[in-house]
């Protein structure tokens, strides 16, 4: 009978110690959960925004449709980047050369990588910024347009006519967006004393719309083809199309 007293009293207190051990793990996850609430959420970065890096250099990204775009300030071509996953966490993105153009932390810490400071300069947000959804020019506009970027890259070149042709009745504010990126993207070529012997047969650039976006060079035409299912990642930029008119070495 002592016995059996005894044992049920060391039962008792084994549940007794248990069930305050079983307390004692709920408080303390109970506690974490709490300082975990209160610890600060990572910043998340705003739809549209404009930025400034260390380098001097400011920008507007656009997050607020399929793609991020990215536009640098005094620049006329919009970047459509893709985004990749990086080691701890990080996200970089990508233009369609695959050049890396930003670096975000899962902090929001920005990195923004550009010619003047190729290996990195931190960026910080400075406030709110305009949508770089391209506008609808309409007929009147459009052809002014042309006629201008036309005779931009006329003069680039040397004074050879250079014809600007838009062949697309599916987005006009993509061919246009095109068409300022690929003439832009021969201004810059035509500057560059080592390069400008490429474009010497130079005499027209066509945009048309495609079921691929692409670029060719030959025989003096470039053609700039578009996709308007993608948007404005449908659009090459001009990193694709200096590639396509310099020889690969």
């Amino acid at each position: 009978m002592a016995i059996a007293l005894a044992a049920a009293v060391l039962s008792l207190l084994f549940l007794a110690s248990g069930a305050a051990a079983q307390n004692r793990g709920n408080a303390q996850a109970e506690q974490s959960q709490s300082l975990r609430d209160r610890r600060p959420s990572a910043p998340s970065l705003p739809p549209v925004g404009r930025y400034v890096a260390e380098s001097g250099e400011g920008f507007i990204l656009d997050r607020s449709g399929r793609h991020p775009l990215l536009r640098f300030d005094r620049r006329d071509e919009t970047w459509v980047l893709r985004p990749s996953a990086a080691p701890r966490g990080d996200v970089i993105y990508r233009n369609d050369a695959g050049d890396q153009v930003l670096r975000v932390t899962p902090s929001g810490g920005m990195t923004v990588y550009t010619s003047r400071a190729p290996g990195g300069s931190p960026a910080s947000f400075t406030g709110a910024g305009s949508s770089l959804t391209p506008p609808v020019l309409g007929p009147h506009l459009l052809f002014r347009l042309m006629a201008q970027r036309s005779y931009m890259v006329s003069q680039a070149v040397g004074g050879r006519l250079v014809e600007v042709n838009l062949d697309g009745d599916r987005s006009e504010s993509l061919c246009v967006e095109a068409m300022i990126v690929a003439t832009e993207a021969v201004i810059r070529i035509a500057r560059s004393p080592t390069a400008r012997q490429y474009i010497n047969e130079l005499r027209s650039i066509t945009i048309v719309e495609g079921s691929r976006a692409g670029v060719t060079y030959s025989r003096g035409r470039l053609v700039v083809t578009v996709d308007p299912d993608e948007g404005m990642a449908g659009r090459p930029s001009s990193a694709r199309v200096i590639r396509a008119i310099l020889p690969r070495g």
